[in-house]
């Protein structure tokens, strides 16, 4: 649950400022730090398998100490991988916010809403603060929350492909149904996409690929900073009534030349 009054995103009773959560699958090493630093994200995410301590770079040297991992499973194919990549990143040291990615189909990378369910049910048990990856299904986003999932993460349009919000009236019903934050991922491909999700009512964003991608990452992980902030600031404040038709003027026209 948010705290309006503060305006904090709470997960897991973990309570946190900036709602831009940062992948970290694409980006060069080097960058990384400078990347958190301007996009101010206090979640990063990693692949499990780019925390390896057997190499000479680290993904976790680069990442601030006060950023909050946010290791994901992908590569899982079923929910016993999930499980069992979750506990592997626990056991180095990772904490126990886990992403459950589970994905069998190989050509559109679309989460297995059912495997996903499962393992979120398997890890939320063994104490962990479970945010799953998953398409964007009210039925299945009922199931993640009975399961004990800590907030849902829909996908805004294939993964990797910057689209923006294809599945836009979808993520809208979660957020009006679901009584857990709804963090939007994958898809987003620009800065206004992330303000326009924000300002339909979404917790978070998560952007991997639109930075990685960028021709000046951190001026890019700057304008989805700024973005966010402009979409959540419009979601509180509430938007103005949009009219079905006609016009409205702005100003009175009476008192005005014949009157």
């Amino acid at each position: 649950m948010e705290n309006n009054m503060e305006d904090c995103l709470e997960l897991g009773g973990h309570r946190f400022h900036s709602r831009f959560i940062l992948g970290s699958g694409k980006y060069s090493l080097q960058l990384i730090e400078a990347a958190v630093q301007d996009a101010g994200a206090e979640i990063v995410t990693l692949a499990v398998r780019r925390a390896n301590t057997q190499d000479k770079e680290n993904i976790l040297d680069y990442i601030p100490k006060n950023v909050t991992l946010l290791p994901n499973t992908s590569g899982a194919r079923n929910a016993e991988e999930a499980v069992r990549i979750a506990k592997l990143a626990r056991a180095m040291g990772c904490g126990d916010f886990v992403k459950i990615e589970i994905m069998r189909d190989s050509k559109y990378l679309l989460p297995d809403n059912a495997e996903t369910i499962r393992a979120t049910e398997i890890l939320a048990k063994e104490g962990f603060t479970v945010l799953p990856y998953m398409y964007p299904d009210l039925n299945v986003a009922r199931d993640l929350e009975s399961a004990g999932a800590a907030a849902v993460m829909p996908l805004a349009s294939p993964i990797g492909s910057n689209k923006g919000l294809a599945t836009k009236e979808f993520i809208q019903i979660l957020i009006d149904e679901i009584d857990l934050p709804i963090i939007v991922d994958a898809g987003i491909g620009a800065p206004s996409q992330a303000c326009e999700a924000m300002e339909m009512g979404a917790a978070a964003i998560m952007a991997n690929t639109a930075l990685a991608t960028a021709g000046n990452l951190p001026l890019m992980a700057s304008a989805f900073k700024d973005a966010i902030t402009a979409g959540r600031k419009a979601y509180l404040a509430g938007l103005g009534r949009v009219l079905t038709r006609g016009a409205e003027a702005s100003d009175p026209l009476t008192g005005f030349l014949h009157d």
